[in-house]
């Protein structure tokens, strides 16, 4: 299957929305991390995201607030501004048996790093394995509009991350993040690359 190598914003405007439609887990208590982890360990692949309360001042940046960790059915919203970077937690991310399918992922393991230092096995990175297929445009918005044909809403990117609660656009935007992954991830498998 061949891709386009770009697109624009304006083609990207016109798809249609992709839309997460499983279940939404939000995680603030340490109970919670804990039943979630042992969830999550039995999976064999992820989709993954972090999102940070934007910093507006130049050369400040926040912590992460926000990890996403989605199978096909439900996405785990781990709210690390509430919730303690547990053991479990950093085992899921060191285990080479449970791929992580994130966009911009180096960026990503970096922030989390600040939080807890851990050694991250099993992930892989959308925007080198689009390389491999021709594909030029390397945001998760473009990815998602050159191989799914559907476009991800970036409407909340801005939004606080560290709110008391999340707004229902807030929820569906983080859980559609993760999720999106697996999704381009199988297309990509399901196609060949370009030799």
């Amino acid at each position: 299957m061949a891709f386009l190598s770009k697109i624009s914003n304006e083609e990207v405007a016109s798809l249609e929305a992709v839309r997460f439609d499983g279940q939404i887990v939000i995680i603030e208590t340490e109970e919670a991390l804990e039943r979630a982890c042992q969830e999550l360990a039995q999976e064999r692949v992820l989709g993954f995201d972090t999102e940070t309360r934007p910093s507006f001042k130049a050369g400040v940046t926040n912590k992460v607030a926000l990890l996403q960790l989605s199978t096909y059915e439900r996405c785990y919203l781990i709210r690390l501004c509430r919730v303690k970077f547990s053991s479990k937690l950093q085992s899921i991310l060191q285990r080479s048996d449970i791929l992580k399918i994130g966009a911009d992922v180096a960026g990503d393991l970096r922030s989390l790093g600040k939080l807890r230092s851990f050694t991250p096995r099993g992930f892989v990175d959308l925007q080198s394995e689009v390389t491999k297929f021709g594909i030029e445009d390397k945001s998760l918005r473009k990815m998602s509009g050159i191989i799914l044909g559907k476009r991800v809403s970036k409407a909340q990117r801005l939004s606080n991350w560290e709110a008391q609660t999340f707004t229902d656009q807030q929820k569906m935007y983080a859980a559609t993040d993760a999720w999106v992954c697996l999704k381009i991830f199988d297309r990509l498998k399901d196609a060949s690359p370009i030799r």
